[in-house]
């Protein structure tokens, strides 16, 4: 039996990028014809040892002498373009799982996308990948849904910008063959891997898009399109509208452009749903430094500082599809931070949606006052029951943690130990800081209730203390992606250069494995 799960087209600017296609078939090998296999091979061993008993006599041919002779050997992070010399299926993607004994998801998940990443080169439109239960018993949920992920995440390119040949071509189009006919996995896992990663290839998109292009407005407009497309509410309010209920903080950091700041809420419901949770995602589509402004190099980069934004976005673009027994509110304070005629000055004191004077000290420090207001006002007007933010909020934690880690902060550790064990299973891994009450000594105002920067260490323990006074008691975690939001290397899934898309599939299965706090 054969049957597709569906395709996804990714647009941007006219550019067409890849159309990927997934197909599930329990058909014997021998009985299917196709451009190339994907087999995965564990280290230093041979076809039996790698679960590849079945694969046809004349495919595993080529196969088994490249293992004998050692030219491809199953070690982590490697890969080899074989040809089989099997009409049926010339050519094979040898990727590497190494040892038996320490395969597991995240590792399948890499592999698979070493993969993705070799099909935009591949002399090659439709491609298999081999099922075997020795990757089914590696994983806790389903070897399908690891590796249909995987391969998405990994074929991923953004070009939309780059000029080809022939602009009017239609886009490469492959075709990814599930080959199961031990039955190990199904059609629904792979729909289920393949929605996650469109979601977070979603956030990609929205990250590497240039800020020319990606303005508080388009942001909106996103999630205007996620919301009727799944039937959710969607409000924007606009500065007139935060001046009313006194987002002294947003307001603000906006005032330096000339492009009005947003407020975007999404609400998804479920009638089965006991309780609410909420994620509010920073989206500053530009990030000068405003009056403290940054220094030039890299500053290009800055971009990327809507990341928090663009997670919640592709979250919310799963959960339309996955539907959860959950109620999500989704937040998104969004602006620009620029140092126009008009803008914010050190030295200026601001009143908060939730009354407290913050004094501006660096105005490069913007992102913490809008996701305040945005955290107080989910606060009092939705109470639900937790609260997630996701920003890019601190060089610091870069230099705490590096690109392979984000960084948290928590005023509870139920909540905690939910969104770690997220993180674990989804690959977007969380470390969790200290925040003794000594830290926030220092964001306490000379002039007003609190100042937005401390003392100069500390930077990311601190900026989370400061947004706990924003969420009047909620069970909280502030996640830190600055390291991890974009040009994160030696992960197989993960592009060269550019966003990551961090954070939409730690959201996901946080929700779906979702356990009442009270």
């Amino acid at each position: 039996m054969s049957s597709i799960i569906g395709h996804g087209l990714i647009i941007i600017n006219r550019y067409f990028i890849m159309e990927l296609k997934i197909v599930y078939s329990n058909i014997p090998l021998t009985n299917e014809k196709l451009e190339a296999v994907v087999v995965f091979v564990t280290e230093d061993s041979d076809l039996l040892g790698s679960g590849l008993r079945a694969l046809p006599d004349a495919l595993k041919k080529n196969l088994s002498t490249s293992l004998k002779l050692r030219v491809f050997t199953g070690k982590k992070g490697k890969s080899q373009h074989l040809f089989s010399g099997y009409a049926k299926i010339p050519q094979i993607l040898a990727v590497g799982l190494g040892k038996k004994d320490e395969l597991d998801a995240e590792t399948l998940r890499r592999a698979a996308g070493k993969a993705g990443k070799m099909l935009t080169d591949l002399k090659a439109n439709t491609v298999g990948f081999v099922v075997t239960s020795l990757l089914q018993d590696a994983v806790e949920t389903d070897a399908g849904l690891v590796l249909a992920e995987g391969l998405t995440l990994g074929a991923y390119e953004f070009n939309a910008y780059k000029k080809t040949d022939n602009e009017k071509s239609k886009p490469k189009s492959v075709i990814i063959q599930c080959c199961d006919p031990d039955n190990l996995t199904s059609l629904k896992a792979l729909k289920a891997g393949k929605i996650r990663a469109d979601g977070t290839n979603l956030a990609r998109n929205l990250g590497n898009t240039p800020a020319n292009d990606l303005k508080p407005k388009d942001l909106a407009a996103e999630a205007k399109k996620i919301a009727r497309q799944h039937k959710m509410e969607c409000t924007v309010l606009e500065e007139k509208d935060m001046k009313k209920l006194g987002m002294g903080m947003l307001l603000g950091v906006s005032r330096g452009s000339r492009e009005p700041a947003k407020l975007i809420i999404m609400e998804y419901s479920h009638q089965q749903a006991k309780q609410t949770i909420a994620i509010v995602g920073k989206g500053v589509t530009f990030d000068s430094g405003g009056i403290s402004l940054k220094p030039g190099k890299n500053m290009d980069e800055m971009k990327f500082d809507m990341c928090g934004a663009a997670a919640v976005l592709g979250a919310m673009e799963v959960f339309g599809q996955v539907n959860p027994k959950l109620n999500i509110i989704a937040v998104i304070p969004t602006t620009e931070n620029l140092p126009g005629g008009e803008a914010q000055r050190p030295g200026d004191i601001v009143t908060a949606h939730n009354g407290k004077r913050v004094e501006i000290l660096n105005t490069d420090a913007e992102g913490r006052l809008i996701l305040g207001d945005a955290l107080s006002y989910v606060v009092k007007e939705f109470k639900p029951d937790a609260v997630l933010d996701l920003a890019t909020l601190t060089g610091a934690c870069i230099t705490a943690l590096g690109h392979f880690t984000t960084g948290a902060i928590t005023n509870n550790d139920a909540l905690m130990e939910q969104v770690r064990n997220a993180g674990n299973i989804s690959g977007d891994l969380v470390w969790q800081l200290p925040s003794y009450p000594e830290y926030g000594e220092s964001i306490k105002g000379k002039y007003a209730d609190l100042q937005n920067i401390g003392g100069g260490d500390s930077g990311t323990i601190i900026g989370g203390l400061f947004l706990e006074h924003f969420i009047d008691k909620t069970p909280w975690v502030h996640l830190d992606i600055a390291g991890t939001s974009w040009n994160v290397k030696h992960i197989g899934y993960q592009p060269n250069n550019g966003a990551t898309g961090v954070g939409v599939r730690l959201l996901v299965d946080l929700v779906q494995k979702w356990k009442p706090l009270s």
